[in-house]
């Protein structure tokens, strides 16, 4: 059905373009002959056309410019009386006496146009006439485009200042007198074009009248273009008048884009001066009315407006723009009882946004803006709906963005009160949003205060909102979310160690609540900023007397035992483990010998008890003798025990290789070069032939298990051990030792001809050639090796 009525349409149009560009030919024929008579009655019957009630606004538009283009042709006839030979005001009569309504105000605009140019009457009085005489047609469309036309040719034919059609003192008023009535009368008939059938049908008609929007908002583009319209005129007159009408029709599309059209057209500077006449408007308009997107660009233009220059900054506080516009839309909000959530926390961003460009310095707006929107949010549950998160999430990201430092977003005292009513998810990107904003600006977060607001705010990411788990997140992600808050941690810093203690103990306040998942990121990064202020500290180990929390070693140190302990429910003892090696060395550092030996039997009781795993032993031991190689603070006792413990368990670990690796590692726990560092030497032969032992029943193992020695990887490295020791002066390891391993490690690799794999050999080679390079090397060095023959 609709189909058919689009190619009815269509045939219409055809019908209505043939009968214009008829006339119009025969019309043609009477100007070149200069025959008014029949100029007059063809151009008649061609604009009769323009009298069609069949067509759409889209259709009769292609043929109201059809007609358009031949009245120019007429007007140019007109124009020269010397081809017609009748008086310009005897034309303005005559073209009265046709027969039908819409051609004759056709004619009668073009004759009028050329009338006012001949300035035979003064143009206000003719514009009136005209305007006048136009209310006879009140067809909705036919009416409209007849005003557009009017419209049209007065354009650059208006009495305004300056201009050539100038009239008396009150000319500016009679050029704008006349813009709005026909502004007036346009908008009558383009409201009347609403059509109250069917939804289908009716959406459809909307669309078409949408179309014809242009055409009564030319009537304030001219408008805006009169130069006699000064900001007086404009606030006293103009505004007061247009808004009259937009506000009366009562139509929510003409008013909507009429809004739309006088914020665009008139200047900033008017709209900043007459802020409070204009904002009144808005709450008087239809609720259905999309009232925040008119509001949001008002906002936008006058935030473009200040920052074009700061010399206008004082006209917005003089008129105190932004509590006007704040009071604005509170009543707006009130009005629109059925405005959606998204769509008043819209308003908010468009009021943050100005706020932020306009008053930068005026952090009691910002929190003021804030608060309105908690008070907005306040009556609802958590949001759902997606577009009202991304409004709020633009709404907190917006002075991030803008003061590039968080602190100055903690100061807010509303921040954390709207994210309290973002979903668990979003809570969780905001707080993202947060720590990149932190780091891209390398924020520092400096007091205990502050930090204890920053980790509210982020509490998303530290522990688990409401019934959702860790255990229910994707693994990537809550790693990616985990590290980040990792990178914070080492973010917060401060120059005094009290206040640096307080930080680093809210810090552990909120992370311990996050989770036995969360405390492997999260743990680490604590209690090395905790080291970090240890070694600051370090020497000062007197209790502060005085002093709720003094920041001493000892007290720090005690903090951290606390923390890696709640690892163990997790459990990850490898990474308890690394932990607490970390501590000792800290501890080492400050010389607490007890303290570093706490920390030392905690690792080998995890060690013994949590750790039974083949490959995450050998990585332990080896971290254990790798540490307490460096210790330097431990007693000959202590000492002796701790070495004993590491070299017991690195000769019980499950496969041969790895106890040789461990147990010839163990070899520098008594060989310390260091000025005062332990020297042992005969221990270390110890340990050396200890691993030789073990290396040697590796290979017979190998021999057993797959009928061939198997690889000399394990000699030829205690070779390289040997090689060390001996450099370093070690009295026990002499050039006869080093030469009988060297012919039993040849011995061994001329007895396994299967083993085809080069890295031994290589291995082996390089060695080789190391102790070769020695001895031609000369010099004490040189002396020490000669007696190795290779």
């Amino acid at each position: 059905m609709i189909l058919d009525g689009i190619g009815d349409e269509e045939k219409w149009l055809a019908e209505g373009i043939a009968g214009i560009q008829h006339h119009a030919f025969y019309m043609h024929r009477a100007l070149d002959a200069n025959n008014l008579r029949d100029a007059l009655k063809y151009s008649a019957l061609m604009l009769s056309e323009l009298r069609t009630s069949r067509l759409s606004p889209h259709k009769y538009y292609d043929l109201y410019m059809r007609a358009f283009d031949e009245l120019r042709k007429l007007e140019m006839f007109f124009k020269d009386e010397s081809r017609h030979g009748v008086s310009i005001i005897d034309l303005y009569e005559l073209v009265q006496h046709a027969g039908n309504i819409l051609p004759r105000l056709y004619l009668l605009c073009t004759v009028g146009s050329v009338y006012i140019k001949s300035k035979e009457a003064p143009a206000k009085d003719v514009l009136k006439d005209l305007v006048e005489m136009c209310r006879a047609v009140q067809h909705p469309m036919r009416g409209l485009f007849l005003r557009s036309y009017l419209s049209q040719v007065s354009r650059d034919k208006l009495p305004d200042i300056g201009s050539e059609y100038e009239g008396d003192a009150d000319t500016v008023m009679d050029a704008v007198d006349f813009v709005l009535q026909n502004f007036t009368e346009m908008n009558k008939l383009w409201v009347r074009m609403q059509y109250q059938g069917p939804g289908r049908v009716r959406e459809k008609h909307e669309k078409e009248r949408s179309e014809l929007r242009d055409l009564v908002g030319k009537n304030l583009h001219v408008l805006s273009q009169i130069e006699g319209v000064e900001l007086e005129l404009y606030k006293d007159n103009v505004l007061p008048r247009v808004l009259e009408q937009v506000i009366n029709c009562k139509d929510e599309l003409a008013q909507y884009y009429l809004m739309d059209c006088i914020i665009q057209v008139f200047p900033d500077e008017y709209h900043l001066q007459t802020l409070e006449t204009l904002l009144a408007a808005f709450p008087q308009l239809q609720p259905t009315v999309d009232i925040k997107t008119v509001l949001s660009q008002l906002m936008e233009r006058l935030s473009n407006y200040a920052a074009s220059s700061t010399d206008v900054l004082p006209e917005f506080l003089q008129v105190e723009a932004f509590s006007k516009l704040s009071s604005a839309i509170g009543r707006v909000i009130e009005a629109q009882i059925d405005m959606p959530i998204v769509g008043s926390i819209s308003l908010y961003v468009s009021l943050l946004t100005f706020t932020l460009r306009v008053h930068p310095d005026r952090l009691d707006y910002v929190d003021q803006v804030l608060g309105a929107c908690v008070k907005k949010l306040s009556g609802t549950t958590k949001l759902e709906d997606n577009r009202a998160i991304k409004q709020v999430v633009a709404l907190l990201s917006a002075p991030l963005e803008k003061y590039d430092d968080i602190v100055t977003a903690l100061t807010l005292s509303n921040y954390p009160r709207v994210m309290d009513h973002l979903d668990n998810g979003t809570n969780k990107v905001m707080a993202v949003v947060i720590i990149q904003s932190i780091m891209k600006n390398n924020s520092c977060i400096s007091t205990a205060d502050k930090v204890e607001v920053l980790f509210e705010l982020i509490k998303g990411l530290i522990k688990d909102l409401d019934c959702t788990s860790a255990e229910e997140l994707d693994e990537e992600d809550f790693g990616e979310e985990q590290n980040s808050v990792a990178r914070l941690i080492h973010m917060l810093y401060n120059d005094d160690p009290e206040e640096m203690l307080k930080i680093l103990c809210t810090v552990k306040k909120h992370i311990m609540s996050g989770g036995p998942k969360r405390l492997p990121f999260t743990v680490p990064p604590l209690i090395l900023s905790a080291l970090k202020l240890v070694r600051r500290l370090q020497g000062q180990d007197g209790e502060v007397v005085g002093e709720e929390m003094p920041a001493t070693p000892k007290k720090i140190f005690q903090i951290l035992n606390q923390t890696i302990e709640a690892l163990f429910s997790v459990p990850s003892p490898e990474l308890a483990l690394r932990l607490y090696l970390e501590c000792a060395e800290a501890a080492n550092d400050c010389d607490l010998e007890p303290v570093a030996y706490e920390f030392f039997t905690q690792a080998f009781v995890l060690y013994e008890e949590e750790i039974a795993d083949s490959k995450a032993q050998v990585t332990a031991i080896h971290l254990i003798i790798g540490t307490l190689q460096r210790m330097n603070v431990f007693g000959v006792e202590n000492r002796d025990t701790l070495t004993h413990k590491a070299t017991g368990y690195s000769a019980k670990l499950l496969k041969k290789p790895d106890q040789c690796r461990a147990v010839y590692a163990c070899s520098h726990l008594f060989w310390v070069d260091d000025q005062d560092g332990v020297k042992d030497g005969e221990r270390v032969l110890l340990c050396l032939k200890r691993a030789l032992r073990i290396a040697n029943a590796a290979q017979q193992m190998a021999s057993v298990t797959r009928g061939s020695s198997g690889p000399v990887t394990l000699f030829v490295e205690i070779l390289n051990k040997y090689l060390y020791f001996f450099e370093k002066g070690n009295p026990q390891i002499t050039s006869a030792a080093i030469q009988g391993l060297v012919e039993l490690i040849k011995t061994e690799m001329q007895s396994d001809s299967t083993n085809v794999s080069p890295a031994p050999d290589a291995f082996f080679s390089s060695t080789l050639r190391y102790i070769q390079f020695q001895k031609q090397k000369g010099g004490v060095m040189g002396e020490k090796y000669a007696p190795i023959k290779v």
